[in-house]
């Protein structure tokens, strides 16, 4: 009598393919859902749902890169022809004039971008360095250091965030001028050296830390400076990078304070350069190009100090879930 064997791989096969249907007529395929075509091969169902959504998003990003698009354009074209097509994507001719005056490369002094560039580039290093060494330290010491009118300071910090900043710019002009510093640096500087709102974060954070890890630094003779500056403030790279962002972001865009504590033109910023030049303070006539190339050079920091920091920041938000 022969005996037939089933192979192994066959026996496994038949085991897999259990309970699926396999009739002519079924349109699953197996467990996976996935439709066999007329042509032999296999391709998953398309949900119409999921296509209207895709749709939806790339047409509103459609509508929020335009405007970006339209500026970048701009600031290639002639003055003519961005007074006669300011809407078209593509310069006709590719005129480079309004690049060249921002860089001095011309005759024309009318505006000085690359001044206004570097006191930009100036107040916004100097107040980003501060307020995040500063706010930091004002954080740990409502934190952690217990003194006398501790709950005070912090309520007078909740009341400060609650002001609107319009109403302290008469209080800042008055102060400025008082201590003979207005049209100064220093008093571009001097009272956005420190932040409430990065006060606030940075104390939220502390908060948040185990006092038990203090302990143990301090147990080995660590200073309470060395505690926060070794151990904890290592800890604190999620707030930091928050911090830093918003600090660069929010120097770098300030408006209202320079105008009121400056006067002189070679103290102005790109912001408040910017404005002089889209007022018509600078020159006659439209300046398309030149206005436009002025707000790119403008936007192109904060867009690059961002996205440097966005994966340190997006990384530091799931860790802190995680750990939640």
């Amino acid at each position: 009598m022969t005996t037939t064997t089933v192979p192994t791989q066959d026996r496994g096969a038949q085991g897999g393919n259990e309970g699926a249907d396999t009739s002519p007529g079924s349109t699953t395929g197996g467990p996976t859902g996935i439709e066999p075509r007329a042509d032999g091969r296999h391709g998953r169902n398309v949900n119409p749902k999921r296509l209207a959504g895709y749709a939806v998003l790339i047409l509103f990003a459609i509508i929020y890169l335009y405007p970006f698009l339209i500026q970048i354009a701009t600031s290639f074209k002639s003055d003519p022809e961005a007074a006669a097509h300011p809407l078209s994507l593509i310069p006709n001719p590719f005129d480079l004039s309004a690049w060249k005056r921002m860089f001095g490369l011309t005759s024309d002094t009318s505006v000085p971008i690359m001044t206004w560039l570097g006191n930009s580039v100036l107040v916004t290093v100097v107040i980003t360095a501060s307020r995040v060494f500063l706010d930091s330290l004002a954080g740990y010491a409502l934190s952690r250091l217990h003194f006398r009118g501790r709950r005070l300071m912090f309520a007078v910090l909740l009341a400060v965030m609650s002001v609107p900043g319009v109403v302290l710019l008469v209080p800042k002009f008055l102060i400025v001028t008082y201590l003979g510093i207005f049209d100064t640096y220093s008093a571009m500087l001097l009272p956005l050296l420190v932040d409430a709102a990065g006060i606030f974060i940075m104390k939220q954070f502390f908060d948040s830390v185990s006092v038990s890890i203090e302990e143990a630094a301090r147990m080995d003779g660590a200073s309470v400076f060395r505690t926060f500056w070794s151990v904890v403030l290592p800890m604190a790279r999620p707030s930091l990078i928050t911090l830093t962002i918003l600090s660069f972001q929010g120097s770098w865009n300030e408006f209202t304070h320079f105008l009121v504590v400056t006067q002189s033109p070679e103290l102005k910023t790109m912001i408040t350069g910017l404005a002089s030049l889209t007022s018509g303070e600078l020159g006659s006539g439209t300046q398309f190009p030149l206005k436009m190339g002025a707000a790119l050079l403008t936007t192109i920091p904060v867009a690059l100090i961002f996205f440097a920091f966005q994966r340190h920041f997006v990384r530091g938000a799931n860790e802190g879930g995680e750990k939640g």
